[in-house]
């Protein structure tokens, strides 16, 4: 016999049977969440392991890569958009030009201004690896219709902001959303 993880609606009645008065409206939400994370996030590191690039190096030239022609962004420009830190930033950066993935070079807005651009290896890499990571993570999410996905997309875009508002203010939105 083999022993299958309980369902967060499983889970939740027994909570609610072993504690009554817990609360539990949340569990058959953030549980398939977490749920989902964990296996988007293993898969992502095999697809990952196979293209030959890790997870870190795939957000920092993604993120060059998406800004356009040139392909190339200040390290406070890199930092902002990827929500890592200066220093995460720094680490990328140079493992990235050991690597031969990017380039840095004198920035536009002085003397201590950092630029970072794709070298023809790294948007080599990167071109392969989008296609790679998105294109197997597309079939993974076919089993819902076009609609469906759709209409997920908002609801966690909904709740991702509803979420971040609360853990950054303390306090519900505000009640037009």
């Amino acid at each position: 016999m083999v022993d299958t993880p309980a369902t967060p609606a499983e889970i939740a009645v027994a909570w609610q049977r072993e504690r009554p008065g817990t609360p539990t409206d949340s569990i058959e939400i953030v549980t398939p969440i977490w749920r989902l994370a964990k296996m988007f996030a293993d898969d992502r590191a095999r697809v990952l392991r196979a293209a030959g690039i890790d997870a870190a190096t795939l957000d920092l030239l993604s993120v060059i890569r998406r800004s356009g022609p040139p392909y190339r962004l200040s390290t406070r420009q890199l930092a902002a958009r990827t929500l890592v830190t200066a220093g995460a930033i720094s680490q990328r950066v140079a493992r990235a030009e050991r690597a031969g993935l990017i380039r840095r070079g004198p920035g536009e807005t002085g003397r201590r201004s950092v630029a970072v651009s794709l070298t023809d290896e790294g948007h080599a890499l990167i071109e392969r690896s989008v296609d790679s990571v998105l294109g197997h993570e597309a079939s993974l999410v076919t089993g819902l219709s076009a609609a469906e996905r759709a209409t997920l997309a908002t609801l966690l875009e909904k709740l991702t902001l509803d979420v971040r508002h609360r853990m950054t203010t303390g306090e519900p939105p505000p009640a037009d959303r």
